[in-house]
């Protein structure tokens, strides 16, 4: 990751502030071997980061970077946008829209990009509800029906809206789309109990404790100490 890792504008400005930014974020961090991550990775935890701590302003400059470096796709991008919303909701991914479209038109995207859905209205919630069971266990199979019955509609609605719409698209794989959920979740705070189950979803589908603690290193620079270290005892958590 470049100097640009969002400081080019500050470099008069606040030339202090944006020589050790720029070094910690854009060398010091990526460079670490012991927080390590495959580029495409570390690009898609720190846009989908991004978007869980609100940082639209530096989600146009790491966007713009990671398509320059050809690390991460459009549609790959996109995706982390759309799965966005099942976690933050409209009103903290509308922006997040509009920046990504705006930088997509900058870098000569053409739009919309091609279609990766895969299921219909009728079938989203059959098709959700694997993936809850594919990353939770066999306790969520059709858990709207065994969980409390005040919870039901909306139990029901995690599985054909946010797993059923966005889960099940194409662009992302199980592994990316669970990385992304931990990254938006752990980023925003307040929500660790989410933050262990996701970590959990993670080791289930074959992440290790290594590489998660690395993506929370990857995205310190982005979210701050805080949400970072509650993030590695979530993580701590799961995998006990």
């Amino acid at each position: 990751m470049s100097l640009s890792a969002g400081m080019t504008e500050f470099e008069r400005s606040d030339p202090e502030f944006a020589e050790r930014f720029a070094y910690f974020a854009g060398e010091e961090v990526p460079g670490d071997p012991t927080a390590e991550l495959p580029e495409r990775e570390r690009y898609l935890a720190i846009l989908a980061a991004l978007l869980g701590c609100q940082g639209t302003d530096q989600f146009r400059v790491t966007l713009a970077d990671a398509l320059d470096a050809e690390a991460v796709t459009p549609v790959e991008a996109r995706e982390v946008v759309y799965q966005g919303t099942a976690y933050l909701g409209i009103g903290r991914t509308h922006p997040f829209l509009t920046a990504m479209n705006e930088v997509f038109t900058e870098k000569g995207v053409g739009l919309p990009l091609p279609a990766q859905g895969t299921t219909t209205l009728e079938t989203r919630g059959a098709a959700g509800n694997q993936k809850q069971v594919d990353y939770f266990g066999e306790g969520m199979r059709e858990n709207w029906k065994t969980g409390p019955a005040g919870r039901a509609t909306v139990n029901r609605w995690l599985a054909e809206n946010c797993f059923g719409d966005y889960y099940t698209r194409g662009g992302l794989s199980d592994l990316d789309r669970e990385m992304v959920t931990f990254c938006y979740i752990a980023a925003q705070g307040g929500c660790e109990p989410q933050a262990t189950a996701h970590a959990g979803a993670n080791l289930n589908l074959g992440r290790t404790k290594d590489f998660l603690y690395h993506v929370v290193m990857q995205v310190l620079p982005y979210i701050g100490y805080p949400r970072s270290l509650n993030a590695l005892s979530c993580i701590d958590n799961a995998a006990e």
